[in-house]
């Protein structure tokens, strides 16, 4: 099983439980797919794209229950990050947790191969 996160902020996620069907932020919107992170990737996507956000939540997805509507491709150097091209609904997440900051202002993530 390959484990593949979303950072998303508290007030889409609940949109998204209470309609059903997450669409995506206005990021995934504006790129026509879903951001998602590997376990690897996920501590520079928050620093990268979330700085200082408070209220965010990290969801974790067993990437092999999207089938084809994920692509592999290839983004910061090169690296290949996952993209779903469809939406989900939010009950497909295998956990959701806080994403608090810490003191200095970095994320603090929980362990991401559980």
């Amino acid at each position: 099983m390959t484990l593949i996160f979303k950072i998303v902020p508290k007030t889409l996620w609940q949109e998204a439980v209470e309609r059903g069907v997450f669409e995506g932020a206005p990021v995934d919107l504006a790129d026509g797919y879903i951001h998602f992170s590997t376990g690897e990737q996920a501590r520079e996507t928050a620093a990268k794209h979330f700085a200082g956000q408070t209220d965010l939540l990290l969801a974790a997805f067993e990437a092999e229950r999207f089938g084809e509507a994920l692509k592999w491709e290839p983004s910061r150097g090169g690296a290949l990050f996952p993209h779903l091209y469809d939406t989900f609904e939010p009950g497909a997440a295998l956990w959701v947790r806080d994403l608090p900051l810490s003191a200095e202002g970095a994320h603090l993530f929980p362990e991401l191969d559980q």
